[in-house]
């Protein structure tokens, strides 16, 4: 195993991988080779989705090869053909070679820039007001009469100047590698000598070339990277599980970016991932020598994380409420692959407490006994139908909302915490989630300002991370809920 590993989340990886790619073009552009990055971890937990889900988010190409399904070893690294070496005789003519090769082109493109803004934006801020009275003080043994100034602080809302990023689209000129059709004339080094495929010989002996009695083997350009333009990501799946014949090509690729007769474009970036090598998957141990030629982290589950992408995703909120509770049931054997593919079985059930055979039938099938077991003690308890963000953030009325949250969360000695923090995360996951795509009302504003304030529904810490949480997700659209004073001091902890 390999002891220089990082533990790093999703969200953490994809930071991560960013930093590399900005570093690799960095590297390229001063004429060194790229560095890949291995990311290990149990299966089930998002390693190849999440670099799937960055190479959309960037715009980059993204390939990905699954090296313990893949048989031929041509899949990976092209496959080898067989050149002649031919001569031309005499004068007679024979039409050059065309090729596709990448090219540096100069070209206008749109681009998405960012820069700083100064805007007037409305804040509460504290002023004092100076109020006088009278007080009797002791001087020289006699009380005498006074004015004594006190200071009064205030909230009162200002306008003050706040520097706020944004996006512009603009034009600029850049070099870009594009693919294009070049003459390949006979290299006059070599003697108007050509290295011709196999197959192509009968055409260049009928335009008069003769054989010079030299051959040699070369490499096609594997398929997968024959047709790409741009960047992109190479994606190396489980390659410790692999054969040996498949692991030292992958060491060539990481190492040189090349195969014997190709060389991957610029931009592209590698990216291996394996299970760990701590005796439960079957995989091949990797050596020093061959760990060394790349960066290794460790990807770990975050309950956070998941939460916030099952938001993300829509997975059933029943769900996502029984998870946030039970995050301890995530396990290297219910991974959470298995635990959303479960979800996703009986996410057309409208109702799970009259379907409960079923349910268990599913559960046994794919997350285990122990996980479905306590998914039916789940239901069994109502907790299924706790009461949705979606109606906490945009239901009509406070009163019916909070009598709701009340009777999930409780009150004194039947205060349910627990329930009070999933309801919290969930209130923070769907109202980042709900900005994304929609425009945040007065009325969205006043209910988060109602939640956060309300003393009887969630306990200080609580409130306090819900602001700061909202705030920090989307702090152009939340930040009217600052107007209120109470908020204001949350926010400034």
């Amino acid at each position: 195993m390999n002891n220089n590993q990082v533990n790093l989340n999703i969200e953490d990886l994809k930071s991560f991988m960013n930093h590399i790619i900005s570093n690799n073009r960095f590297l390229q552009a001063s004429g060194k080779k790229p560095v890949a990055v291995e990311v290990i971890g149990d299966s089930g937990i998002g390693k190849t989705s999440s670099i799937l889900q960055l190479a959309n988010e960037t715009g980059l190409n993204c390939v990905k090869l699954n090296l313990a399904q893949i048989e031929e070893l041509g899949d990976l690294v092209g496959f080898p053909v067989r050149q002649f070496q031919l001569s031309k005789e005499g004068s007679i003519q024979v039409a050059p070679a065309v090729k596709k090769v990448s090219a540096p082109t100069t070209r206008m493109v749109k681009k998405v820039v960012k820069k700083m803004i100064t805007e007037l934006e409305t804040q509460m801020v504290e002023e004092f007001d100076v109020q006088i009275s009278k007080k009797q003080v002791l001087e020289n043994g006699k009380f005498v009469t006074k004015e004594v100034e006190t200071k009064i602080a205030k909230m009162v809302p200002k306008e003050v100047e706040v520097e706020r990023e944004v996006e512009e689209e603009v034009e600029v000129i850049e070099t870009v590698d594009e693919i294009v059709s070049v003459i390949e004339e006979p290299s006059a080094e070599e003697g108007d000598y050509l290295w011709i495929d196999e197959q192509a010989i009968d055409e260049y002996v009928k335009r008069g070339y003769k054989f010079t009695g030299k051959k040699r083997m070369s490499y096609c350009p594997p398929e997968w990277i024959a047709d790409k333009q741009g960047g992109g990501i190479l994606i190396l799946d489980d390659w410790n599980r692999a054969d040996v014949r498949f692991i030292q090509a992958v060491m060539e690729l990481v190492d040189r970016q090349e195969y014997i007769s190709w060389k991957l474009p610029k931009d592209w970036h590698i990216v291996l991932t394996a299970n760990p090598d701590n005796g439960d998957y079957l995989v091949n141990s990797i050596d020093t020598a061959q760990r060394t030629r790349f960066i290794s982290v460790n990807l770990k589950f975050d309950m956070e994380v998941w939460g916030t992408w099952a938001e993300n995703d829509q997975i059933d909120t029943r769900c996502i409420n029984f998870m946030l509770m039970h995050p301890e049931l995530v396990t290297h054997n219910t991974n959470a692959r298995s635990i959303v593919n479960f979800y996703n079985s009986i996410s057309s059930i409208k109702d799970f407490e009259n379907n409960l055979p079923l349910i268990q039938n599913i559960g046994e099938g794919s997350v285990g006994t122990e996980f479905t077991t306590m998914f039916t003690s789940f239901i069994h308890n109502k907790l299924d139908k706790l009461i949705e963000p979606k109606e906490i953030l945009l239901g009509d009325n406070n009163k019916t909302i909070s009598d709701k949250l009340m009777s999930s969360i409780g009150s004194g000695d039947n205060y349910r915490a627990d329930i009070a923090a999933i309801m919290a995360t969930r209130i923070i996951n769907y109202s980042l989630f709900y900005a994304e795509k929609n425009s945040i009302t007065q009325k969205i504003i006043d209910r988060i300002t109602f939640l956060v304030t309300e003393p009887d529904l969630f306990t200080n810490d609580l409130k306090y991370h819900m602001v700061k949480k909202i705030l920090n997700g989307n702090k152009q659209k939340f930040q009217k809920i600052m107007v209120n004073p109470e908020v204001i001091k949350m926010a400034v902890k």
